[in-house]
């Protein structure tokens, strides 16, 4: 590694400073910097400061990729409510009414499922454009997770606004769309509500707008419902998943598939994560998009994140009697999980039981579980590390959180969101994100992943801004276990 000092004049912009640190080599993070003037020592300048000072920098493309959907380009939930807040306050104020207006697509998963998941991305795009025509001037039209998109609505007269909003996107979706070269019809259920009539809570507008459009759904679909009270506010199709999840778990419902992770240095597959699946028995394989909520507000997560612990290790010895080399199984932790008290002892437990070696399993934490109480995280971590399993902080870069916190805490890997991956070929601010998040991990000499990577030029721009490891399409998409070890065989055949 470079040990020359670097040497830069006071003029530089801070972007040619991190491109000339990043070029001389990462080390120069932690030493900083030496700052001139027409060749006068000035004095030597932090290298962390300098990074918060990008990050900084950074924080109008940040917020963007926080508040708005990537997919459709639609404010997405976060922004959407913050909004939703801000007009029932001046509404308030104001003493006029706040319409919302909540549209889910009908059988979308047919599409997704049957077509391919970038044609349903097309499906999604191709619907927001439409519900954007429908809406006027000053309305917000948000996506606010899958195939379920809102309409807020400021200043409403009557419900009648919100009536012939509703019919004119039942009839806008009458005309096809063409997705892929294919002509598409496709309905929507639209649910509606005001406030302050309705509710004058941002929460409970939202429960009772989806409350009504639940029950266009049970009325056929292709429909427009507006709340009444007396409207079931917990809808069936979620109650009746909650009882199927209470009871899959001691019927074996629950699947793990696996996604490999490949360094690109060697090109081989040096580990997996595990992902759950529901195969349920009427509705098929679910993934945890359809579920993950469900499980987690229930406490459900708790019994049914140790199995997969449990089944993750299992497999990594099958792995390894069958003669596969010894591969890193990385298993996600949610936040209930990781604050139960007998965590540590459950992990270690299993651990040691299934006969696995501690390094060959890593916990992948977000950002926020880190963040929640700095001191009582803290010590359950150092006594996972101390044990020899491996922490890995996930979706790194979308958390808002304090750059300085990493230094506490002993992780091992930081895995970058693939919404900065996703089209970095076409989104110059995402590589000088990606960069500047390397920097921080090499600085920190911590092992960087890119998550999301599909495309080769994908690939290749992650390898360039300095991401050791990579997973995604590009390679495999999660498989079940006996269709990842065909695949393993295959692929090692290839490389070799």
């Amino acid at each position: 590694m470079n040990k020359t000092p670097v040497i830069v004049d006071k003029g530089t912009s801070i972007d040619d400073i991190a491109r000339i640190i990043v070029d001389a080599g990462m080390q120069h993070m932690v030493s900083g910097f030496i700052a001139t003037t027409e060749g006068q020592y000035l004095g030597i300048a932090n290298g962390h400061n300098l990074l918060t000072e990008i990050t900084q920098r950074k924080q109008a493309s940040l917020f963007h990729l926080a508040h708005y959907d990537q997919l459709t380009k639609l404010p997405n939930r976060v922004l959407f409510l913050d909004r939703l807040n801000v007009a029932i306050i001046q509404s308030d104020r104001q003493k006029t009414h706040v319409g919302l207006v909540f549209i889910d697509l009908d059988k979308f998963k047919h599409f997704n499922d049957s077509m391919g998941h970038s044609f349903g991305d097309e499906l999604l795009i191709a619907v927001a454009e439409r519900l954007v025509g429908c809406s006027r001037e000053g309305e917000t039209v948000a996506r606010l997770s899958g195939d379920e998109f809102t309409i807020l609505l400021d200043n409403v007269k009557s419900q009648r606004d919100l009536d012939i909003l509703c019919n004119r996107i039942l009839d806008a979706m009458k005309r096809p769309l063409q997705i892929m070269g294919r002509e598409v019809f496709i309905t929507v259920s639209i649910g509606s509500a005001m406030s302050p009539q309705d509710d004058d809570q941002s929460a409970g507008l939202l429960v009772k707008a989806d409350a009504a459009m639940y029950e266009a759904k049970r009325s056929g679909r292709n429909a427009y419902r507006h709340y009444v009270p007396g409207m079931n506010l917990y809808s069936y199709e979620r109650m009746t998943l909650e009882t199927d999840l209470r009871m899959a778990l001691e019927r074996n419902e629950f699947e793990l598939f696996y996604q490999p992770q490949v360094l690109l240095s060697t090109g081989k597959v040096v580990g997996n994560e595990a992902l759950i699946r529901w195969r349920h028995p009427e509705r098929g394989l679910l993934a945890p998009i359809h579920f993950i909520e469900i499980i987690e507000e229930s406490g459900l997560i708790v019994p049914i994140g140790k199995w997969v612990i449990e089944e993750a290790c299992r497999q990594q010895m099958i792995w390894m009697k069958s003669g596969l080399e010894p591969m890193c199984m990385s298993v996600n932790i949610s936040a209930m999980q990781f604050y139960q008290s007998d965590f540590c002892e459950m992990v270690k437990s299993i651990v040691m039981e299934s006969g696995i070696q501690p390094e060959h399993l890593e916990l992948e934490l977000t950002e926020s579980v880190c963040m929640h109480d700095v001191i009582s995280v803290l010590n359950p971590l150092q006594e996972l590390h101390e044990f020899g399993i491996k922490l890995a902080i996930d979706d790194f870069g979308t958390g808002f959180s304090n750059l300085s916190y990493l230094n506490k805490f002993p992780i091992d890997r930081l895995k970058i969101d693939q919404s900065f991956i996703r089209n970095i070929d076409s989104e110059p601010v995402n590589i000088e994100i990606v960069r500047a998040i390397v920097a921080l991990g090499r600085s920190m000499s911590l092992e960087l992943v890119a998550e999301g990577v599909e495309t080769d030029s994908e690939m290749n721009l992650a390898e360039s801004c300095g991401c050791e490891f990579v997973q995604g399409y590009r390679f495999s998409k999660p498989l079940p276990a006996d269709q990842l070890e065909l695949w393993l065989n295959q692929f090692s055949a290839i490389q070799s």
